[in-house]
């Protein structure tokens, strides 16, 4: 044989193996995220089916019993946003039959001045339909809703209030308000309507300088005086101390700050967002599965519930985060395992468990000792979240 027909089949051979090797990089993603969109999707059809009858969606599954939202729950949008994830990742046009009859059982959460949870509640139902529809009805209730919303700022202090109807505040506002900001920008964005953009601009501003420790984790609550807008008490609600770090809220926080930078494009909101995950990697008590304790000073900790809700949040920010800075792999590599993890059978439910939820392990409100190791629709909702953003990055696409 020639020199040149054995390095021929030489060069052959080594593409054949390299193709290989990069095939078998490339599919295995592609396997276990196909597997878990399969189960999401079982899950999913039967919730929707064996919930219907209620004409409310399902908030979780305790003590045996499935715990309901209705429309004055702050949980109200998220079974609905799910379905319309699934809708986006599968297809399947009974996704989209079953979300917007769980949305459209929302629609006088529009109307609501008494709550800050209208992003929560409108955008993750409505504004995914509104995406993946363009059905302009449900732009006209984001619209009203935002309207809603906004009664709620108030300029001397620059921020939107949280809850009302807790008498050792004046004026709260918590960290997960950070997440119904996105709401607001999208409206803004909708109508020309600056003022809503200026609103989020300036509490995302006075939650940095406010919320914020040296450390760069958060507190949760933080009160002003109603009227000077000067900050009285910072403390948690849903934490273990007042200078702990209760995990959704570092969560809530992260993936706030990324969004904020992507709609101003302000790199101070860029920084914040580095800041906090940066706390989050490489805290101490962080397990190596990447799915936290509930909060990360518990006091027992390893003997401490974990909770799926923070890390699905978690790991869809990190995805964000990662298309915005290049120089820190680590952002996507922590989202994967966080994703894989949650979609093993530690975390992912199987069939006839959990109350059709997808996923296990979520901690509501542990002081209250509410929602304790449990499914909760938000943990579903930001998983499914989660892989969408995955695939778009890696461009690959479900295939049934």
């Amino acid at each position: 044989m020639s020199y040149k027909i054995k390095s021929y089949f030489t060069v052959v051979i080594m593409l054949v193996f390299t193709t290989n090797i990069f095939s078998s990089k490339n599919t295995k993603p592609d396997e276990w995220v196909q597997k878990a969109i399969d189960r999401a999707e079982y899950r999913l059809l039967d919730a929707a089916k064996i919930y219907k009858s209620s004409k409310l969606n399902p908030r979780t599954f305790e003590n045996g019993k499935i715990i309901y939202a209705g429309s004055n729950d702050w949980t109200c949008g998220f079974f609905p946003g799910s379905l319309w994830y699934m809708f986006e990742l599968t297809k399947n046009e009974k996704f989209k039959t079953e979300a917007e009859y769980y949305t459209e059982l929302n629609d006088a959460v529009q109307f609501r001045k008494n709550t800050h949870d209208l992003g929560f509640m409108l955008y993750c139902s409505y504004g995914n339909g509104l995406r993946l529809t363009g059905d302009t009805a449900y732009k006209k209730v984001l619209i009203t809703g935002a309207k809603s919303l906004e009664t709620r700022f108030k300029p001397k202090v620059g921020l939107i209030k949280s809850w009302d109807s807790r008498k050792q505040w004046q004026y709260p506002v918590i960290i997960d308000n950070m997440m119904n900001l996105e709401f607001l920008m999208e409206v803004s964005k909708m109508t020309g309507d600056k003022k809503l953009k200026d609103i989020c601009i300036s509490h995302a501003d006075k939650t940095i300088k406010n919320h914020y420790r040296a450390d760069n984790s958060c507190f949760h609550v933080v009160d002003y005086d109603s009227i000077t807008g000067v900050v009285l008490h910072k403390q948690t609600a849903q934490g273990f101390a007042d200078n702990s770090s209760w995990a959704r809220g570092q969560a809530w926080g992260l993936y706030g700050f990324t969004m904020m930078y992507r709609e101003t494009k302000n790199p101070k909101y860029l920084e914040q967002a580095q800041k906090i995950a940066a706390y989050i990697l490489n805290y101490p008590t962080l397990p190596k599965d990447k799915i936290p304790f509930w909060d990360y000073n518990a006091p027992n900790i390893p003997n401490e519930p974990r909770d799926a809700s923070a890390a699905a949040i978690t790991a869809s920010a990190l995805f964000e985060l990662s298309s915005y800075v290049k120089n820190h792999p680590e952002y996507f590599k922590t989202a994967e395992i966080i994703l894989k993890n949650l979609s093993s059978y530690e975390y992912f439910s199987t069939k006839g468990e959990n109350g059709f939820f997808i996923l296990k392990h979520s901690t509501g409100n542990y002081p209250k000792k509410s929602e304790i190791d449990v499914p909760l629709n938000y943990a579903d909702y930001y998983y499914l979240e989660a892989i969408v953003r995955y695939m778009k990055i890696k461009k690959i696409s479900y295939k049934k």
